[in-house]
């Protein structure tokens, strides 16, 4: 096989999995093991997403979805990086409250709604905030976790030469850090977009896709449901995507 072939293949691998998907929906269909009402064809799924771009609906709900993972993930971004190189920084100060880390980590964002609602009501300052509350978590553990294993030799590289602990923690530590900030901050966007849109399913919503899900849900209009999964599936894709894409580009020395 040619280079170039095995260029292309590479290139077409990760769509082989969809493909696979799409036939294997298509036969269930077909052979109808599940009722066509619950589960509708590919193509009719495929019919009502593109009819959604056309009047311009799910253009408008698609852009709702990215306002809000977005800012609650600049929020989560601006507060977590700083605190979670101030507790890498120090062992016994992160050893202090890894307990109550560990515990918001672990507790579903879903559980918390109640406790957003209270003190922020049912606008959208809710959603953003539980999203943004929930992606933080995962940054700062990253961020922390960084930190604290940066490489000990160049550290000591850094003092030998008579940097101050301060130029040591910007010059060193910090861009040592970065590749595992990155993991974080790319985990931090896509738990971001999943609160948002279980957010706007349950939290009183006018528009986004977690709300367009629950109202083709409730009224039976399985295409449509198929086709807003669709498009949130392809948007946390596609937000994945561009922090790899950015995390090879900016942070190239990660594991070297």
């Amino acid at each position: 096989m040619s280079t170039a072939a095995k260029r292309l293949v590479y290139r077409i691998q990760p769509l082989l999995g969809a493909a696979a998907l799409v036939v294997v929906w298509w036969f269930i269909n077909a052979i109808q093991a599940v009722d066509p009402v619950l589960l509708p064809s590919p193509a009719e799924s495929w019919n009502a997403f593109v009819s959604g771009l056309a009047e311009g609906s799910l253009w408008v709900d698609f852009w709702r979805t990215i306002v809000r993972t977005t800012v609650s993930f600049a929020i989560a971004t601006i507060i977590a990086v700083p605190l979670g190189v101030l507790l890498g920084s120090s062992d016994s100060v992160y050893r202090g409250i890894e307990f109550t880390i560990d515990f918001f980590r672990s507790t579903p964002a879903s559980a918390l709604f109640p406790l957003f609602l209270v003190f922020f009501g049912t606008g959208e300052e809710a959603k953003i905030a539980v999203a943004a509350f929930g992606a933080a978590l995962a940054i700062l553990f990253n961020v922390a976790y960084g930190v604290m294993n940066a490489r000990k030799q160049r550290q000591l590289a850094a003092r030998v030469m008579g940097a101050s602990g301060l130029r040591v923690l910007t010059d060193v530590t910090i861009w040592e850090s970065l590749p595992q900030t990155f993991v974080g901050m790319r985990s931090g966007i896509s738990i971001a977009l999943v609160i948002v849109i279980v957010a706007e399913m349950f939290i009183g919503s006018s528009d986004g896709l977690g709300k367009r899900i629950i109202d083709s849900q409730m009224i039976f209009d399985m295409p449509e449901m198929y086709a807003s999964i669709f498009a949130a599936g392809a948007l946390g894709y596609v937000l994945n995507l561009l922090f790899m894409v950015i995390e090879r580009r900016f942070v190239h020395w990660g594991g070297k």
